[in-house]
């Protein structure tokens, strides 16, 4: 039987915008993967972004288009007010370990254009995660790596280092992906142990002290930089990744950005029958405030996560719970 590519997929399982849409997005990876190849580190977080953003200015589907590097979002000049989708992406992620020759890969997902008519400005991308219509980021390693889903399951491609065509070819590797609801497995910064919140250090503890305590069993504990490496590990043999909020100086909301990174990533959790959480409310039910706004994020095997969750709710664990879970005081329902 002959392997499924990328552009077989995508006719079979998308609409055609949305399909032309993912194979500019899919061939910008293949270019960032053989740049990173290279080894020229210097620059390649600058041009990673460029790559992203011309593949996305000369798709004729996209009104506009937020970079992790760029303060504000930027209008489609030629499709701002016509183009049906809205792409918001990091183009390298992990970038802080460039010079250790780390993980490194690229997070994207698509919201529709729901004031198509009108440039695509920052409010427009002011929407929950459950309006996503796809998400997915590529890994850069000994095999580059695309993980997608358009809201039917989590789906794995992997590029052909032999094919030099421009867009690269994607072959199906994995179908179906899903999450093993238990898990052993679990990743956290523990430099910054002693700012977690109290839920945060019952679960670490508990998960510390093995088969001797509480969960009477043992777990195993890593961290990377790169979200996406973290993700890939987690569907490849389940687990939980925690980034939670922190009360070190000067205080901040969270460590991930809603819309950039936490959104797809708890978009293809779900999609993966895993669990996606702040602490306190769902990641996919938040509304942004701002285009970089930032939350706490764990996500992974479903029963870590509501168990966090549920360590969260609990009055005793004396979590500072924010004054609205799920939208400003300050910023009026838009949408």
């Amino acid at each position: 039987m002959d392997t499924i590519d990328l552009e077989q997929w995508l006719g079979e399982a998308a609409p055609r915008p949305l399909a032309e849409l993912l194979r500019q997005l899919a061939g910008a990876c293949a270019r960032i993967a053989r740049t990173a190849a290279r080894g020229a580190p210097e620059g390649l977080a600058s041009e990673a972004d460029a790559s992203m953003c011309a593949a996305l200015s000369g798709c004729p589907h996209v009104a506009g288009w937020a970079s992790g590097p760029q303060c504000r979002a930027t209008v489609s000049p030629e499709h701002g007010s016509g183009g049906a989708y809205l792409v918001m992406f990091e183009p390298l992620d992990g970038a802080a370990e460039l010079a250790g020759n780390g993980p490194l890969g690229s997070v994207f997902s698509v919201l529709p254009h729901l004031f198509r008519g009108t440039p695509a400005s920052d409010a427009a991308f002011m929407q929950p995660g459950r309006r996503l219509l796809a998400a997915g980021y590529a890994l850069y390693g000994p095999q580059t790596v695309l993980v997608l889903s358009i809201g039917k399951g989590v789906h794995v491609f992997t590029l052909d280092a032999e094919d030099r065509s421009e867009a690269g070819q994607w072959r199906l590797t994995r179908t179906a992906v899903q999450v093993p609801a238990a898990s052993t497995d679990f990743a956290i910064d523990f430099a910054m142990q002693r700012f977690w919140e109290k839920p945060v250090q019952r679960y670490v503890g508990e998960c510390l002290a093995g088969s001797t305590g509480p969960r009477g069993r043992d777990f195993a504990m890593g961290w990377s930089t790169s979200l996406a490496a973290e993700v890939h590990r987690i569907f490849s043999r389940g687990g939980v990744f925690l980034a939670p909020r922190d009360c070190k100086p000067p205080y901040r909301p969270g460590p991930l950005r809603l819309m950039i990174e936490a959104a797809p990533m708890a978009w293809l959790m779900e999609q993966a029958g895993a669990g996606a959480t702040n602490g306190t409310s769902a990641l996919l039910d938040l509304v942004p405030d701002a285009l970089h706004q930032k939350v706490p994020v764990i996500l992974g095997s479903r029963d870590e996560v509501e168990r966090i969750a549920a360590y969260h709710a609990d009055p005793s664990e004396n979590v500072s719970w924010q004054l609205f879970k799920t939208r400003s005081l300050f910023v009026p329902s838009r949408l």
